[in-house]
């Protein structure tokens, strides 16, 4: 199982869609959900709404602007590493304050996918495409160029 924990609903149609489809596309290979939680300014209360639905157990991946970052290809391979291991891989995606030091230390890991600040729709996007390509490489089937 893949999770995806962020805060805030998506209001944007586009961005809605975009989630859908690539949800719909790694349910294919995978089994994966987003676990929406309320969207909160303060931070106290965000860390605690997070750390209810965090398991301990899964390969928790706290989502970090400075952090370590992967090519597609070693994503996937690092992806794939994962679940010989552990067969639920979550990822947590921080509000606008990001994420307090008592949920990234139950990550295993932090990863950057770009030292830019992205809207959390959009970035639900983007980790779901990263998903979905690493499940097409690993499989390998024709789609990353």
């Amino acid at each position: 199982m893949i999770k995806i924990i962020a805060p805030g609903k998506i209001k944007e149609k586009y961005l809605k869609d975009l989630i859908d489809d690539y949800l719909e596309r790694i349910n294919k290979y995978h089994k994966i959900e987003i676990i929406e939680l309320k969207d909160n300014d303060i931070l106290e209360k965000e860390t605690i709404e997070i750390l209810k639905v965090l398991n301990p157990k899964d390969y928790n991946i706290a989502m970090v602007i400075d952090s370590n970052s992967y090519d597609s290809i070693n994503f996937a391979k690092h992806l794939d590493s994962i679940f010989n291991y552990n067969s639920n891989i979550t990822f947590v995606i921080g509000g606008s304050n990001g994420l307090d030091n008592k949920v990234i230390d139950l990550c295993k890991e932090k990863i950057s996918f770009s030292k830019l600040t992205f809207p959390h729709g959009l970035f639900r996007g983007i980790l779901l495409e990263q998903i979905y390509r690493a499940f097409k490489i690993n499989n390998n089937e024709c789609y990353h160029k």
